[in-house]
């Protein structure tokens, strides 16, 4: 018997091992045979990771794969890899760890991964995988790290992760995924890191989340959290390292249980709604980075920074940022016993008051400190000389006086230096030529006198900008300003700067942005700007320049805006490049000045004379016969004594304008017929009506006489009239002021006819009146947008008295045959000498604007100004897109347009344009399919709102002038997509 028993088990032991053998080949043919096949599907291998794949070496000796018996690690990140993930890796059923970070993979998620039941450890963070997560992942139940982070995922965070009992750490992050956290993932008991950044994941955390006291990371910025934190929940999360909640929309107090929170490194609640005071933080020994900033916490008040002092006991900070809150006081002195570990501190965009104090040159070991946009003042302290490892230093907007403390110029490794916007006087300081790493150079907006310094020209390093405007520096712009080949932006302009514009400026090849106005240089325009290429803006505007207009500048093809107006200059200007578009350059301002583009309404550049006799001859001949002329004109109204005021009359009629009569007036409109009316308001109506005189239909504007102002309203018309062209202003074309039939007073402005009536009815068409215009193409609101923007540049900028509208809005802006808008009706318009002082009152009553458009500052008392019609400007933009007047019903007590467009964009875009932009961009899309919009058309109409926000916020400061918003609407119409563009006015109907 024993001898059957010793073979049974010898046959028993052998089997075992030859089944075990047979297993393990096959299993080593399968994962040999699923590895080629990956191989195969790999179309692009730009590291040549995969040449090792081959039959001369065993599979587990290839590149990226790990064996441990059999194979269970592959490793294949960061090798550029693109197509789909092969199917063919869900048979390596022994394999425990997939890393396929960082390629170009594409598609969905392969969901036979699952067949991998032994995989601990998932990667593919880095790709461009699409689809949902799919639900098949919940069944690889050893699972403990997944990560997906930086794909194109879209859908909800996926409720069985909750069955993954062994999860420690899961990151979504950099996805578009959205819904709430679901319940089930207060299930994952040994859950350490959560890590979900910028996403569209929204609702509050789970109460649940607050109890799992494995947590060492909580990561959620940048996605659409609100509610608010529980006072208590640090208290049960014993562990918590990092908690990063920035971006979202959590309001309330921060809990005050994080004194407690011991073992926390990383504090970011920024981008909130944080209100109230920040608690003692003073035990957070391990605390590194706390970043508190764009919250609304403080109340201005001298106890708001008292939480500073606890904070000097965290020894192991190095980035702190309060920056746009509300606190409020004085920085006190023990801010210098900070640790030295500190490297950033941020305080910027809060009301933090009184001097800087001179212990803060105890933190030497800052590289960035940000305080601008406060209230400062005194000087800088000397002790900021400590500061040997600060590379950027920004104290913009405070009130900061003094001398610029020469111990700057020894900070050696500053690359980022903004000192703008305060009360600095005295010299540049000529040592800032020292620093060899400084890369932006902002001094605008000071009272800095004396020559720009030649040392400071000579700073190669200077790339992102210099910037010198507002102050009152004098002399010439050294030749040594060609050294700067590397900088983007050069502003010089407001100062009192002289002599010839350096032809080195040739030698700034990346010169991007050139501004020089306002200051007295003189001489010719450099031909040498032709060697910069990349040259985008060219504003040599107010200056004494002379001779011509380089040709070779229209060679630059980069030019998006030129401005030489103002200047001396003469002869004929070029017709290509940035000359062929009059919205892009402005030459207003030079008499001299011929040809150029049909919009210039430049005079033709007549050829030379063949002898000089000739010319004196014709000259003296026209002198006599303009003297003539001007002697013969004024007896007639000597006589006459018809006008009561010549003056009035002088301005408008500096053309020789075609005189009428009450009677050419009372005819053409057929006795100022109710038939003939085409528009009415505070300061009388408009008639249609025909004057062969001048060439046909016109549009007649008779005062209301009776109305108060209306005299005033008169005279500032006529004023702001007489001396500005531009094709985008309605052209006056006469005016009367007589007597009517029954003796009383009659004033009137002739206008040209414009058929396609006003943009008021173009936006809000009358309900039951027929052949109202049809509704505005995207295109069209670009296009009138653009136009009413030259205008008001012209305007603002370029007229040699500047002009404020006071009145914009839909029913002033009239449309010709091709649709081209002209900004109409000057009778608020005000006249402003150069230093920006009102020079004429616009009307007895005060009037000021129109409910709704006028801006809020002149309901305060202030005085009218530019950035007055820049709020104007942007409720026209708001509600040109969205077709709600600012007096929409919908806008009651705070509420009102620009909020509405703020609260609602980007998400809720489509909800708040006009109707007929979305429909008609559905219709011009390239498939037809309603629904499927042009993802420019998005983009577009986005920058065109953020640019309408920009100009209508309530502080004056902060608005976009309207050169910055002309640039901006050039790069928009660069994107605008060209397959749902079309011809200008082609289809559109005349109003008649």
């Amino acid at each position: 018997m024993f001898p059957a028993f010793s073979l049974l088990l010898y046959f028993l032991f052998t089997f075992n091992f030859n089944a075990k053998s047979i297993s393990s080949t096959l299993g080593n043919q399968t994962d040999h045979l699923s590895l080629l096949k990956f191989k195969e599907s790999i179309t692009s291998d730009p590291h040549r990771m995969l040449d090792s794949w081959n039959g001369s070496i065993h599979f587990c000796n290839w590149h990226g794969i790990t064996c441990i018996k059999e194979l269970q690690h592959v490793n294949l990140a960061d090798n550029k890899f693109s197509r789909k993930i092969p199917q063919e890796l869900g048979q390596l059923l022994q394999l425990k760890e997939l890393y396929l970070a960082n390629n170009s993979f594409s598609g969905e998620i392969p969901t036979n991964l699952t067949n991998c039941f032994n995989l601990k450890y998932l990667s593919l963070r880095g790709n461009n995988l699409i689809g949902k997560i799919p639900i098949e992942i919940g069944s690889l139940q050893k699972l403990k790290q997944f990560s997906v982070t930086r794909n194109l995922l879209t859908g909800r965070v996926p409720p069985f992760l909750g069955n993954l009992s062994y999860l420690i750490g899961f990151s979504v992050s950099y996805n578009n995924l959205e819904g709430d956290i679901p319940q089930e993932i207060c299930r994952l008991k040994n859950l350490a890191v959560m890590v979900m950044v910028v996403n569209k994941i929204s609702g509050t955390f789970p109460l649940c989340l607050y109890n799992m006291s494995s947590l060492t990371m909580i990561s959620a910025a940048s996605n659409q959290f609100d509610g608010s934190l529980p006072s208590n929940m640090f208290n049960t999360l014993p562990y918590l390292k990092v908690f990063a909640i920035s971006g979202n929309q959590i309001s309330g107090l921060i809990p005050i249980s994080v004194e407690n929170a011991s073992t926390l490194a990383e504090l970011d609640i920024s981008n909130n709604l944080f209100v109230g005071n920040v608690p003692s933080l003073g035990r957070l020994h391990y605390l590194w980075g706390l970043n508190l900033e764009i919250n609304n916490l403080g109340d201005n008040s001298t106890k708001d920074l008292e939480f500073l002092k606890p904070l000097t006991n965290c020894s192991n900070l190095q980035a702190f940022s309060i920056s746009h809150n509300n606190f409020g006081g004085s920085l006190p002195s023990f801010i210098g016993n900070f640790t030295t570990q500190l490297s950033r501190l941020y305080f910027a965009s809060n009301q933090i008051s009184g001097k800087i104090p001179l212990e803060i040159g105890n933190l030497n070991s800052l590289i960035l400190l940000r305080m601008k946009n406060n209230y400062f003042e005194g000087t800088i302290p000397s002790t900021i000389g400590k500061f040997q490892k600060i590379q950027v230093l920004d104290l913009y907007g405070n009130k900061l006086s003094g001398e610029i403390p020469s111990s700057i110029g020894n900070l050696s490794h500053l690359y980022h230096l903004n000192l703008g916007k305060n009360m600095f006087v005295g010299n540049i300081l000529s040592s800032i030529g020292n620093l060899q790493k400084l890369q932006m150079l902002y001094l605008s907006r000071n009272n800095l006198r004396g020559d720009i310094p030649s040392e400071v020209l000579s700073l190669s390093s200077l790339t992102t900008g210099l910037f010198l405007s507002q102050n009152f520096l004098s002399g010439s712009l050294p030749d040594e300003v060609g050294q700067l080949q590397n900088i983007v932006r050069i502003d010089v302009s407001k100062n009192w700067l002289s002599g010839e514009i350096p032809r080195t400026l040739g030698e700034c090849l990346s010169l991007e942005y050139l501004i020089l106005t306002g200051n007295s240089f003189n001489g010719s325009i450099p031909s040498s700007l032709e060697s910069l290429k990349g040259l985008r803006v060219l504003d040599l505007s107010r200056n004494q320049l002379s001779g011509s207009i380089p040709k070779v500048l229209q060679n630059i093809s980069s030019i998006e805006y030129f401005n030489a107006s103002f200047n001396m200059l003469e002869g004929e200007v070029p017709t290509k490049g940035v000359f062929r578009n009059a919205s892009a350059m402005t030459v207003i301002g030079n008499n001299k000045l011929c040809g150029g583009i049909l919009e210039l309404h430049l005079p033709p550049c007549s050829k030379p004379a063949k002898h000089r006799n000739f010319k004196l001859i014709v000259g003296i001949c026209s002198a006599v016969s303009l003297l003539f002329i001007m002697i013969s004109f004024l007896t007639i109204y000597w006589k006459r004594g018809t006008i009561q005021n010549a003056s009035l009359l002088d301005s408008p009629i500096k053309d020789q304008m075609v005189k009428v009569s009450y009677q050419n007036l009372h005819q053409a409109t057929n006795g100022f017929s109710t038939r003939n009316l085409i528009g009415s308001g505070y300061f009388g109506s408009v008639y249609k009506g025909t004057l062969e005189s001048v060439g046909g239909d016109v549009a007649i504007k008779v005062l209301n006489l009776k109305k108060k102002g209306v005299h005033k309203s008169f005279i500032a018309e006529c004023n702001a009239l007489k001396n500005i062209r531009h094709r985008n202003l309605v052209k006056i074309l006469t005016c009367c002021s007589s007597t009517d039939y029954k003796g009383s007073e009659f004033k009137a402005l002739v206008f040209e006819y414009m058929r396609n009536g006003n943009l008021e009815n173009w936006l809000h068409p009358t309900t039951g009146i027929t052949d109202q215009p049809i509704s505005l193409t995207l295109e069209q609101r670009l296009n009138i947008i653009t136009d009413v923007a030259s205008a008001f540049c012209y305007l603002h900028y370029e007229c040699e008295q500047p002009v404020i509208h006071c009145d914009l809005k839909p029913e002033n802006i009239l449309l010709n045959d091709i649709m081209v808008a002209q900004v109409s009706d000057f009778g608020l318009a005000k006249l402003l000498s150069s230093v920006g002082v009102a020079l004429t009152q616009s009307s007895t009553i005060g009037i000021k604007g129109t409910i709704g458009y006028a801006p809020p500052e002149y309901g305060m008392g202030f005085e009218v100004s530019t950035e007055g019609d820049m709020y104007s400007f942007g409720i026209l933009l708001l509600e040109m897109l969205t077709g709600r007047k600012p007096t929409d019903e919908l806008f009651k007590d705070d509420h009102n347009l620009h909020n509405y467009v703020k609260l609602s964009i980007p998400d809720n875009l489509f909800h708040i344009v006009d109707r007929s932009i979305i429909i008609e961009s559905e219709h011009n899309t390239d498939n037809g399919n309603t629904g499927s919009i042009h993802p420019n058309v998005e983009k577009c109409l986005l920058s065109l709102l953020r640019i309408a926000l920009s100009c209508s916020v309530e502080s004056p400061k902060e608005r976009m002038n309207m050169v910055d918003v002309i640039r901006e609407l050039n790069i928009i119409k660069s994107f605008f997509p060209a397959e749902v563009q079309q011809r200008r006015g082609a289809s559109q109907p005349q109003i008649t």
